[in-house]
């Protein structure tokens, strides 16, 4: 009987354990589809799409669609138009309300960037992009 229970309780510490992983797995797939959603929307010219995904920070610097498409265009254009991309480093914060990860751009001109986006956990439950900083580079430097 000692065993059974032995196992039982074994089982639980380690599902509790295995439990904040699985959330953190789940934070960064979440986060990488609404980047990756997001530089769909570029590539594809829809402005309303790409909109959709900055936080209400963001919308509140940039109050339409055209307005934050024309700014991208202008000051990220690497993030506009990528050749290529890879993801890179993550990291979620423990209560799971802000993502960051690096994104790595290959430009069309052939420069290579590193991208690190913060993202935001809003009301609905889903990630929005609060920010993007870019850094010219050739490899990953972490966040």
């Amino acid at each position: 009987m000692h065993t059974v229970l032995r196992v039982i309780m074994l089982w639980f510490a380690v599902s509790l354990l295995a439990l904040p992983a699985k959330a953190e797995q789940d934070a960064v797939r979440e986060a990488q589809s609404v980047i990756s959603r997001q530089i769909e929307a570029f590539l594809a010219d829809d402005a309303t799409t790409a909109y959709s995904f900055a936080s209400p920070e963001i919308k509140s610097v940039f109050p339409n669609a055209e307005r934050f498409f024309d700014m991208v265009k202008k000051s990220y254009a690497p993030v506009f138009r990528p050749g290529n991309y890879a993801f890179g480093r993550h990291k979620v914060t423990p209560d799971g309300e802000s993502a960051y990860q690096e994104v790595l751009i290959s430009a069309p001109d052939g420069k290579d960037w590193a991208v690190f986006y913060e993202l935001k956990r809003q009301r609905s439950g889903t990630f929005a992009i609060n920010g993007v900083r870019m850094v010219r580079e050739t490899g990953s430097q972490g966040i």
